[in-house]
């Protein structure tokens, strides 16, 4: 059997280009990005009037009539790997999993195998109908490799781009929830003089900035105000832990998602996540605020303590609102249980 054909025809004043008058009027559920789109006129699977094209300068006209063929997906050179997932939600476009720390999502160097991505080859097997042409998970977002949370993942062209769109967007809604040394208090002058720092209804902290690359380690963000990328992230004091309180419980909203964003704000507040080996500095867990078994408990906390909770998003193909949650991994609960005992026993 040949490959399956998209017929469609070129409207009214089209561009000047053949490619851009293709992206422009190619059908929405077809669901070929532009990438893609060149790709299959570089392959010579574009027809103009039943007449192959391949220059994407040339001109079209009202009324052209456009046939692509659509071959099928080229299997990934990502190698699938059985590694068990814990999947929260799966239909024919996507799967929600809930991430553990420790695992990277996608294969890089020094992370070729192992990833969540050759998991999803693994479990999702045939279900994949193709990403740009090659089956694979459509990857929309991350979190980092010592984060635990939840992802979407698209496994069609379709739902990559509906859900790509969400997140450019920024209507998804994503809330984490950390665990920071100290309180971000709305009341707290040093907090109020701090550049990029602002404050909402509900107690709430709005922190605004720029993040790029860090000027001497590449594998760093941080804060700037000129020429890196807009990031806004909302937190808000859940908890508060040790008498005075030296540790607190937040929810976190990304209304952006840059690389670290969490991190890199809450320590830019001075308010760095228990557990980051990168932005945690040099904070310590006081032992007379907290019990000394607490302070023992932060002290050897083996990652940034950031969860990713909750998901919710428009379903990229039924249109319908999605939502999920997935509770507090283990250390977590773990380092929590560990913060509310307190300092001093009282007598019984």
């Amino acid at each position: 059997m040949g490959s399956p054909v998209l017929g469609f025809s070129i409207a009214t004043d089209p561009p000047a280009r053949l490619d851009k008058a293709l992206s422009r009027d190619v059908p929405a559920s077809a669901a070929l990005s532009r990438t893609r789109l060149a790709r299959l006129l570089a392959q010579g699977c574009v027809r103009v009037n039943g007449a192959p094209a391949h220059d994407p300068k040339a001109r079209v006209q009202a009324g052209d009539r456009i046939e692509i063929d659509l071959p099928p997906p080229e299997e990934s050179h990502m190698r699938a790997q059985p590694i068990a997932l814990d999947v929260v939600h799966e239909d024919a476009a996507l799967i929600v999993v809930n991430k553990p720390a420790g695992m990277v999502v996608h294969p890089a160097p020094g992370s070729a195998e192992g990833t969540l991505v050759n998991a999803l080859l693994h479990h999702c097997g045939d279900s994949l109908s193709g990403v740009g042409g090659a089956r694979r998970p459509g990857i929309v977002h991350r979190i980092d490799k010592d984060t635990s949370g939840l992802l979407v993942v698209a496994k069609s062209d379709r739902a990559h781009h509906g859900l790509a769109a969400q997140f450019e967007r920024h209507s998804v809604e994503r809330l984490y929830r950390a665990v920071a040394h100290g309180v971000p208090d709305a009341g707290d002058p040093r907090l109020r003089g701090l550049r990029g720092i602002g404050f909402e209804p509900g107690g709430i902290v709005r922190i605004t900035t720029q993040l790029a690359r860090h000027r001497t380690d590449r594998q760093k963000q941080q804060v700037v105000f000129q020429g890196g990328r807009h990031a806004v992230t909302r937190v808000r004091v859940a908890e508060r832990f040790g008498k005075p309180p030296v540790a607190s419980l937040l929810d976190c909203w990304l209304e952006t998602g840059r690389t670290h964003q969490i991190r890199v704000h809450m320590a830019h507040a001075g308010h760095a996540l228990i557990g980051d080996p990168v932005y945690g500095g040099r904070h310590r867990a006081s032992a007379k605020a907290l019990s000394a078994a607490a302070a023992a408990v932060v002290h050897g906390f083996g990652r940034q303590a950031l969860h990713a909770a909750v998901l919710g998003f428009t379903h990229p193909v039924s249109g319908q609102a999605m939502r999920f949650e997935a509770p507090l991994p283990a250390d977590m609960e773990e380092l929590l249980a560990a913060l509310r005992r307190p300092a001093v026993d009282t007598p019984a």
